[in-house]
């Protein structure tokens, strides 16, 4: 390998950068070693694909592999690196565009997904060795429980306003733990299958309105969750707005307006394939976005990725309800 690197030129080695998707592996592998099979997952791409790139990556002097057991790890060494490749990668490695460093986020967020479940895999080998006790836990309660049962910390004399809820599933998991869930969408079949999924569940109301004039009194709720929805709507100001209008202040965990949604990324067939109006939100945008809405913004945190999705990454938002309503919803 070393032999055919030597040889290559440097017009050779910008032709074998010039696709975008080898570049983005080997900004992954300058900082990880991984397997054919973890990449495969950071991008999103099928195995063939992922062995493809690394071939020609590897044949033209640019990563080193090694085996350990049955698989290979694939690295690029700077320092390895022949004099020519290693100036020439320094120099495009500065060169990113918007697009890229979206790119480069997104691959970050999963490789750290990807070394999180190394070392669960890893983990759950010697909790085997020891006993199988995750394996029985897991054929005899499932894997659900946990994350279901931590809820119960939340419980409360509460109502959760349950904004754009589709199918009802945020509805669906605080239904046990708060005193009532109004679930609002103005989509009739989403609310339908709603009702179905959450058929004799007596605390759930469900709501047919448009998000940004919610028939709802001022201060009527205690806390308002928008779930994978502000991405669908052309300005989310108006519909962050109704929220915090209907939310009361609080304290502790009362008096705030809850986003899950996307991060900024670059798929913009979303749009054509499903209407997306947005293509994910940076923490800056979600600020300013509350902000205009007349919320205090508190916490943003990208949430873990798992590794067998395919989706962008996810975040959670939270904003407040600035001042104190009094009775009868004023100010």
């Amino acid at each position: 390998m070393k032999d055919r690197a030597i040889d290559t030129t440097v017009a050779e080695r910008l032709a074998v950068l010039s696709d975008r998707s080898r570049l983005r592996v080997l900004r992954v592998l300058e900082s990880h070693e991984l397997t054919v099979g973890e990449l495969s997952k950071v991008f999103q791409s099928p195995q063939s694909t992922v062995s493809r790139h690394l071939k020609v990556l590897a044949d033209a002097g640019w990563l080193v592999r090694r085996s350990v057991g049955t698989a290979t790890l694939y690295r690029m060494v700077l320092d390895d690196l022949a004099t020519d490749a290693r100036a020439l990668w320094l120099v495009i490695r500065e060169q990113q565009s918007v697009s890229d460093r979206d790119d480069a986020a997104e691959d970050a967020r999963r490789v750290t997904g990807v070394l999180a479940e190394r070392r669960t895999d890893s983990q759950s080998y010697f909790g085997r060795v020891a006993g199988a006790w995750d394996d029985v836990r897991q054929e005899l309660f499932g894997t659900r429980f946990t994350a279901i049962a931590m809820l119960d910390l939340l419980s409360g004399p509460w109502v959760v306003a349950d904004l754009g809820c589709g199918t009802g599933n945020i509805a669906e998991l605080l239904a046990p733990q708060v005193q009532r869930v109004i679930a609002v969408d103005q989509s009739e079949p989403m609310l339908e299958a709603a009702r179905q999924r959450l058929q004799g569940v007596g605390n759930v109301e469900f709501v047919s309105a448009a998000l940004n004039k919610l028939p709802l009194e001022s201060g009527c709720v205690d806390l308002a969750a928008l779930g994978l929805v502000l991405h669908h709507v052309a300005d989310p100001v108006p519909v962050l707005r109704e929220a915090g209008r209907v939310v009361r202040s609080g304290s502790g965990l009362l008096g705030r307006v809850l986003v899950v949604d996307m991060l900024r990324h670059q798929r913009s067939e979303y749009r054509q394939l499903m209407g997306h109006q947005h293509l994910g939100f940076s923490r800056g945008e979600m600020e300013s976005l509350f902000s205009q809405a007349g919320l205090e913004p508190m916490t943003f945190r990208p949430l873990p990725v798992d590794p067998d999705t395919r989706g962008p990454g996810l975040f959670v938002a939270t904003a407040r309800v600035r001042g104190r309503r009094r009775e009868g919803g004023r100010e």
